[in-house]
């Protein structure tokens, strides 16, 4: 583990704080007219995703946690588990539905995702900005249906409800945001 400076704390870095692991989110420099400086820290848990707020002394040493980040392409589902395939090394490395949260969301196969790994154990995954589904069920669209702006749910090939224009029918290939879960555009 590397030891950082509260001086040296940047929005991204990963921490071993003794909660677990924790990513910097916000960060801010107080330095009053009266006492020592410190830093107000926004954290945010690496394996929950929920939200902490830390306050440490200036000069104070936290430990960085080193993060594997690996290319991989998601190759199947084994029962509860989604099996990738590390772009580099062709080994196959499997992860627990439970672990994946939103991203099961938004995986095909042969879709490419980032997995992040701490000490041989895979603690998150990062998707691509936007993906294409294709969909697997909606109500086409009927003729005169022409209203500007009016959505209707459409159910893609990976089990996800997404809203879509009316002219959006089955059968066809859309982007979908992974940060935001909304459609983009039509591919």
């Amino acid at each position: 583990m590397a030891s950082i400076s509260t001086s040296d704390i940047k929005n991204g870095i990963t921490l071993k704080v003794e909660d677990g692991l924790f990513t910097v989110i916000e960060f801010q420099h107080v330095k009053p007219g009266k006492g020592g400086a410190f830093v107000r820290t926004k954290l945010r848990n690496a394996r929950t995703g929920s939200v902490i707020e830390r306050t440490y002394r200036a000069g104070e040493t936290l430990e960085q946690a080193i993060l594997d980040k690996r290319d991989t392409q998601f190759l199947y589902r084994d029962g509860d588990d989604y099996v990738f395939m590390d772009q580099s090394t062709f080994d196959q490395v499997s992860m627990p539905s439970k672990n994946l949260g939103d991203a099961a969301n938004f995986l095909k196969e042969t879709g490419k995702a980032m997995l992040i790994i701490h000490d041989d154990e895979i603690i998150g995954i990062e998707l691509p900005a936007s993906v294409e589904l294709t969909i697997a069920d909606t109500e086409p669209g009927i003729q005169g249906d022409r209203v500007s702006g009016a959505r209707k749910p459409a159910t893609l090939e990976t089990g996800f409800v997404v809203q879509v224009p009316l002219f959006v029918g089955p059968g066809e290939v859309i982007k979908v945001d992974t940060r935001t879960g909304e459609y983009i555009t039509r591919a």
